[in-house]
């Protein structure tokens, strides 16, 4: 017994591989985007638990999280920074 596809079963069959492929590039990438987002979020985490450790008051810890939210991680990491560099300059004094 032989089966044979005429044109048009040929093109859908066509239309529905690329169809899956497609789908399948598209699952790829949201997972890869997930990944993504939870690395993110725990960086973020991370970062949190830092400036709570970090920051001597509460009007340091909000202008830290005003420049996280506002600005990003980058300017918030400096600001940190900044913090110890003047932390370590006054108990030198």
């Amino acid at each position: 017994m032989t089966l044979t596809l005429d044109k048009s079963s040929k093109i859908k069959e066509s239309s529905l591989t690329k169809a899956l492929r497609h789908i399948n590039q598209l699952n790829f990438k949201i997972a890869e985007l997930e990944q993504r987002h939870q690395e993110y979020v725990q960086g973020q985490q991370n970062l949190i638990e830092t400036i709570a450790s970090i920051c001597m008051s509460s009007m340091q810890e909000v202008e830290a999280l005003r420049i996280l939210v506002c600005k990003g991680e980058a300017p918030c990491r400096r600001y940190l920074r900044s913090l110890l560099v003047k932390r370590r300059l006054a108990s030198k004094n």
